[in-house]
């Protein structure tokens, strides 16, 4: 699985017009879920996004996770995370999960961070979203749960 994650201010997503969801301090997650992704990489990302230390301390200093400062999480499907366009112009999606799958551990991954003390709203999964992000920072961090080391 993938992740984009980005320490927002505030982040919503709306269809057509319609607001669905919205946080205020916390991070904007898209997250990506690969053909040969598993529970354990869903699990793997909640608890590294959750523990993820990119928010400032008294001293200014990026100290502190999302339970240390009360923040909340917007979790975004995004297949496109798993395209390749390193041929051509028109990426290739191939490596993307079938939709099945990837609702399932979306889920998951969305339920893991709840279990573990974080307010998290989501997107609708499938559906033409219009995400806004607050980037504050910017800070953007990128995840990979097949590229741990």
């Amino acid at each position: 699985m993938r992740a984009v994650v980005q320490r927002v201010t505030y982040g919503s997503v709306s269809i057509d017009g319609q607001l669905v969801s919205s946080i205020e301090r916390g991070v904007v997650v898209l997250l990506g879920v690969g053909t040969d992704d598993t529970h354990a990489d869903a699990s793997y990302l909640a608890n590294k996004i959750v523990g993820l230390r990119i928010f400032a301390d008294q001293d200014d200093k990026m100290n502190l996770d999302l339970r240390d400062v009360q923040g909340s999480v917007l979790a975004v499907s995004q297949f496109t995370l798993h395209g390749d366009a390193r041929r051509g112009r028109r990426p290739s999606y191939s490596q993307a999960a079938p939709p099945a799958l990837a609702e399932e551990l979306y889920l998951a991954c969305v339920e893991e961070m709840r279990q573990l003390g974080v307010p998290v709203e989501t997107g609708i999964f499938q559906a033409m979203m219009q995400v806004e992000i607050h980037n504050d920072g910017p800070v953007t961090v990128l995840l990979d749960s097949k590229r741990v080391f």
